[in-house]
């Protein structure tokens, strides 16, 4: 059997693991063969105790957080379903935005004819809410902090097209041609309380785009 390939670790303590995803990596298994290498296979092999907590789009770059053992991936499933865990993501979006910062508050919903495609729907859809500010500007692109208030399937993307600039590199919400080899969206910061001590954390990882 091929050994495990070597997972970006960048904080490691008794109850909690922190790892930057590279980009087209399954975070959690899949179906098929294909689906047998994702990242938390990847850091069970290295650490037996790791439990998932979150979740990123395979598409996704960028930080995610495991427990170590039940105890610790409770309290930290209760922080994240709470709204306790500040997330921020760095994204490149179709065209130059005027405002330097906005807020985009629209409710998300499967859309079942076209799954796992998201959609705006004012009435089925569930409360989700987006802060964002601008970065840089360039001429025809934008790169925005981008920070979630609610944890929807696909938010980011879907917010940023509803908004009328997908991220860039998506293959499932931005029109051709799609300028990008990859979506260009990256898990940057994660703040919380550690589970043990109860003191605030802070991870950061720089995207590399």
């Amino acid at each position: 059997m091929a050994p495990c390939p070597i997972v970006n670790v960048l904080h490691l303590d008794d109850a909690l693991i922190v790892v930057d995803k590279p980009a087209g990596l399954l975070a959690v298994p899949g179906r098929g063969e294909a689906g047998r290498d994702n990242l938390a296979a990847r850091v069970h092999a290295q650490f037996a105790d790791a439990l998932v907590v979150h979740r990123l789009d395979m598409s996704t770059s960028g930080l995610m957080l495991f427990a170590r053992g039940a105890a610790a991936q409770r309290q930290l499933s209760t922080a994240f379903a709470n709204g306790e865990v500040a997330k921020q993501y760095v994204a490149v979006v179709e065209g130059r935005l005027q405002h330097d910062r906005g807020v985009i508050d629209a409710p998300l919903a499967a859309d079942w004819p076209n799954r796992p495609r998201q959609v705006v729907d004012r009435e089925r859809g569930k409360p989700s809410l987006t802060h964002w500010c601008v970065r840089e500007r360039a001429a025809e692109s934008t790169r925005l902090l981008l920070e979630p208030a609610s944890g929807r399937t696909h938010q980011l993307r879907v917010h940023l097209q509803w908004l009328g600039h997908p991220i860039r590199g998506d293959a499932l919400y931005a029109p051709a041609p799609l300028r990008a080899q990859r979506l260009l969206l990256h898990a940057t910061r994660l703040a919380l309380r550690h589970p043990q001590t109860g003191n605030a954390c802070q991870f950061n990882s720089e995207p590399g785009f």
